[in-house]
C-alpha cells in the first residue's frame, strides 16, 4: 500500500512539472514613447562667414523605467541649412512629471557622436541635455523648451536654442529572453494573455543603387552626374492593419563615391497582396536625411518615392526588387534608386490575424546592445594616425537557440574623426550559459559600408569579426566585452579594437 502510495505521488509530481515546463510564458508588456525633434543650431562663423542655422532632427524611442523615469536610444540628422549629411547616435535619460492633468515636466539628457559634412564636430562627442514643458493630447503630446548643444571633444558647435517635440505612446509586449525557441500549440496560446491580434512586422536588409540624374544646382554637379552610388542598409516596417504600414529605412554607401554618404528615412506605405499572398506591389512615400561622402545635398532634407515588387521564396521569406527616386524638394540634388531586397515578415504577439489562421508559435530572442569602440592606431587619409573610438548600436534576431542574425551602425565620437560612421550586418553565433556562472561567449562577422571622418575606408566596404563574453546581471541586463579586427576593402584602415557595453535582451511570440 505505501509502496502504490508513493508511486501516485511520484506520477502526480511528475505530471505537475511537466505542467510547469509547458506552462506559456508570461506576457509582459513594456511601455514606451517613440519621439521626433527638432531643434536649429547656430553654426560657427569662421568656415563660412553668415553660414545659416543648422536644422537638426531627431528620431528617438524610450522606455519608461518607472512612473516618471525614462531611457533609450536617438539618431539625429540634419534637414536644413548647408550641413547635408551630418548625423549622431547616441543615449537618452530623462525624467517626466505630470504637474497637472494634461500639462507635464520634461528635463532629459542626450549623449552621443557623430558628425560629417565639413562641420567642426572634433571627435564627435557631444551633450544635449534640455528642459520642456508638454501637453499631453492622449493619442500624442507636444513639449517644447530649452536645450543646450556642445560638441566637446575639440569641437566648435555649441549654443543655446528652442526645441519642439512630438511625442506618440509606443508599447510593446514581451516575454522573457529564457523562452527563446520554446514552441507551443495554437490551442495553448489561445487559452493564454497572449490570445489578441497579431501585429505584422517586416525586416528587410536590401542592397540599393543611386543613379545621380540631376544635380546641376549643386557643387558636386560635374563630379557626381552619372555616376552610381551603391549602398547597403536595413528597412524595418510594422502595419497597422492588414494593407498600411509605417517603416525606417537607413542606408550608407560602400561603393561608386568616396565613402561617407548615409540617408535615414521615415515614411508610410500602401501593399496589395495577391497570387494567394505570395505576391506583393508596394508603394511608399518617405522624407528624411541624407548626405555625406562628397553629395551635396544642401541642408540634408530628402524625399523618397518608391515602388517595389516581392515574391516569397519560402516560409515568411520574400524577395524584393524596387524602384524610386530619392531628391531634395528643389531638386537640387537628384537621383534614381533601384536595387533588391530580403525580406522576413513575421506575425508577432497574438494568436489570430485577419488574413491568417496560425497552427503553433515560437518565441524569438532579441538582443539589443549599445557599447562603445575603441579602435587602436585608425589609419586616416591625410590626418596622423591615432586611436578613436564610437559609440556603436546592434541588433541581433536569433535565427534559432545558438546562430543569430546582426544589424550595427556605429558612429565616432573621440579622436577627431566625428564624422566618420558604419553600418554593417551579419552571423554571429552564441555559446549556452558556461561552467562560469552567467556568462555565454560569442562569435560574430559583420561587414558593411563605413566612411567619413578622415578614415581610409576607401569606397567605404569594411570587414569586421570579433569574438567576446556576456555577463547577465539580470532577466533583460548583461554586460558584454568584446575583442575583435576591422580591415577595409580598398582603404588603409586595419586595426585590432575593443568594445564595453550592455545588452538589453528579451523574446517576442512569432505565429506559424
Amino acid at each position: 500500500m505505501k509502496k502504490s502510495i508513493l508511486f501516485i505521488f511520484i506520477i502526480l509530481c511528475n505530471q505537475f512539472l511537466v505542467s510547469q515546463t509547458n506552462k506559456t510564458p508570461e506576457k509582459v508588456t513594456q511601455k514606451g514613447f517613440a519621439k521626433i525633434d527638432f531643434l536649429s543650431i547656430k553654426m560657427p562663423q569662421a568656415e563660412i562667414p553668415n553660414e545659416p542655422n543648422m536644422g537638426f532632427s531627431g528620431i528617438h524611442y524610450n522606455i519608461l523605467l518607472n512612473k516618471n523615469f525614462y531611457a533609450g536610444l536617438g539618431i539625429y540628422g540634419s534637414v536644413s541649412g548647408r550641413r547635408g549629411g551630418f548625423f549622431t547616435l547616441g543615449v537618452n535619460a530623462g525624467y517626466k512629471k505630470y504637474i497637472a492633468d494634461k500639462l507635464y515636466f520634461d528635463a532629459g539628457f542626450h549623449f552621443g557622436g557623430g558628425g560629417g559634412a565639413g562641420a567642426k564636430d572634433g571627435g564627435g562627442a557631444f551633450i544635449l541635455p534640455h528642459v520642456n514643458l508638454g501637453y499631453d493630447f492622449k493619442y500624442f503630446s507636444l513639449n517644447t523648451g530649452w536645450s543646450y548643444i556642445n560638441f566637446f571633444d575639440k569641437g566648435l558647435i555649441k549654443g543655446n536654442q528652442l526645441n519642439v517635440a512630438l511625442e506618440i505612446p509606443l508599447d510593446y509586449n514581451y516575454a522573457s529572453y529564457k523562452n527563446t525557441e520554446s514552441s507551443f500549440s495554437y490551442e495553448d496560446l489561445n487559452n493564454s494573455s497572449w490570445k489578441q491580434e497579431t501585429s505584422k512586422t517586416s525586416f528587410m536588409l536590401h542592397l540599393n543603387n543611386l543613379k545621380v540624374q540631376s544635380d546641376a544646382n549643386a557643387t558636386t554637379g560635374d563630379v557626381l552626374k552619372g555616376k552610381t552610388i551603391r549602398l547597403a542598409g536595413f528597412e524595418l516596417a510594422n502595419y497597422f492593419n492588414e494593407n498600411w504600414f509605417a517603416f525606417l529605412k537607413v542606408d550608407g554607401a560602400y561603393s561608386g563615391i568616396r565613402a561617407g554618404y548615409m540617408d535615414v528615412f521615415l515614411g508610410a506605405g500602401y501593399q496589395f497582396s495577391f497570387n494567394k499572398n505570395r505576391t506583393n506591389i508596394l508603394a511608399k512615400f518617405g522624407f528624411g536625411a541624407g548626405g555625406g561622402g562628397g553629395v551635396d545635398s544642401e541642408g540634408g532634407f530628402l524625399l523618397y518615392p518608391d515602388v517595389s515588387v516581392e515574391q516569397k521564396l519560402f516560409d515568411d521569406v520574400f524577395i524584393s526588387v524596387n524602384k524610386g527616386y530619392l531628391l531634395t524638394p528643389n531638386q537640387y540634388f537628384a537621383t534614381s534608386t533601384y536595387g533588391v531586397g530580403l525580406k522576413y515578415y513575421v506575425e508577432k504577439n497574438g494568436t489570430f490575424s485577419e488574413s491568417n489562421k496560425f497552427e503553433n508559435g515560437r518565441f524569438k530572442g532579441i538582443e539589443i546592445i549599445i557599447k562603445q569602440d575603441w579602435y587602436f592606431d585608425a589609419m586616416r587619409m591625410t590626418e596622423p594616425t591615432e586611436d578613436m573610438h564610437q559609440i556603436s548600436l546592434q541588433t541581433n534576431l536569433f535565427l534559432n537557440k545558438s546562430l543569430f542574425l546582426a544589424g550595427q551602425t556605429s558612429f565616432a565620437n573621440f579622436g577627431n574623426a566625428g564624422a566618420y560612421a558604419e553600418g554593417l550586418v551579419g552571423l554571429g553565433f552564441k555559446t549556452n550559459h558556461s561552467f562560469i556562472n552567467n556568462t555565454t561567449f560569442f562569435t560574430q562577422i559583420l561587414a558593411g559600408a563605413a566612411g567619413g571622418g578622415n578614415i581610409s575606408t576607401g569606397e567605404g566596404f569594411i570587414i569586421k569579426p570579433s569574438a567576446g563574453a556576456d555577463y547577465q546581471l539580470n532577466k533583460t541586463l548583461s554586460l558584454r566585452g568584446s575583442i575583435g579586427y576591422v580591415k577595409a576593402k580598398g582603404g588603409s584602415l586595419s586595426s585590432p579594437f575593443v568594445n564595453f557595453g550592455i545588452k538589453y535582451n528579451f523574446s517576442f511570440l512569432n505565429m506559424k
